[in-house]
């Protein structure tokens, strides 16, 4: 987990998404960019560079410790491959900026069942700055584990527990600060399906866990001290084109 302590998944496989489930593929950013030789070799070769920005027409943001390797691939639309390696701590994802209240739906493949790693929708906001998780999988780590379960919420097929815990001066989106996170932990762990955000956000509110304005949001894999892999597509539900059509590709640095 980028700035928290980390938890595990399940193996679950289902069908990449692209054009099965979610329809006609559009490369936005092939459209706007055209990526030379040697960019295309160092690709290959290491896979997208850490940071936060556009692809596809969506949002994505990856960030490592530094530890270990990872191979984290953009590809068409909210789609994304990753595999890591022996790893301290990795997170990334597509997804949104800003996130917000969105009926979220994701498919794909993830092998963390046995290893310190996770599947969740995954977030910030600032004034307050929080940190969240709504946890649709997890491995051999607990997230709840050393801290009370605060309530609970029926969604999408399943209760989640909520929990809060506190980071004291760990890195986050401006730089390192102390926060907190908020928790909503999947009893009935899988891999694809919707998740009503605001559902928990709801939640959170009513065990007087509050959000401020929201910053992004993305569908994440994150590992910790693992070695592991994952393939998600992710989409809003209801909506057949890419939310940043006129985004071109970037990626600027993480803080």
């Amino acid at each position: 987990m980028r700035f928290s302590f980390l938890l595990t998944a399940g193996l679950a496989a289902a069908i990449p998404l692209d054009e099965q489930l979610f329809g006609r593929s559009v490369d936005v950013g092939s459209s706007l960019h055209n990526t030379n030789t040697q960019e295309v070799q160092t690709r290959d070769a290491r896979g997208d560079p850490e940071g936060n920005g556009f692809h596809s027409g969506f949002f994505y943001s990856y960030w490592s410790d530094g530890r270990g390797s990872v191979d984290y691939r953009n590809l068409v639309n909210g789609t994304y491959r990753v595999s890591w390696t022996n790893v301290g701590n990795w997170v990334g994802g597509k997804g949104w900026n800003p996130g917000g209240p969105k009926v979220v739906q994701y498919n794909g493949t993830w092998s963390g069942r046995n290893v310190n790693s996770y599947l969740a929708l995954y977030g910030w906001t600032k004034n307050p700055l929080i940190e969240y998780y709504v946890v649709e999988s997890y491995g051999t780590y607990n997230p709840s584990s050393g801290t009370s379960r605060l309530g609970t919420v029926y969604s999408d097929g399943s209760e989640y527990d909520i929990y809060r815990t506190q980071r004291v001066n760990q890195p986050s989106i401006v730089g390192r600060a102390t926060f907190y996170q908020f928790w909503s932990v999947r009893r009935n762990h899988r891999v694809g399906g919707t998740i009503t955000v605001a559902n928990h956000f709801a939640a959170w509110e009513k065990t007087n866990l509050k959000l401020g304005s929201h910053d992004y949001m993305i569908l994440a894999a994150e590992g910790y001290g693992s070695t592991g892999s994952a393939h998600i597509t992710v989409k809003e539900q209801g909506v057949d084109e890419v939310p940043y059509p006129n985004e071109p590709n970037s990626v600027r640095p993480n803080n």
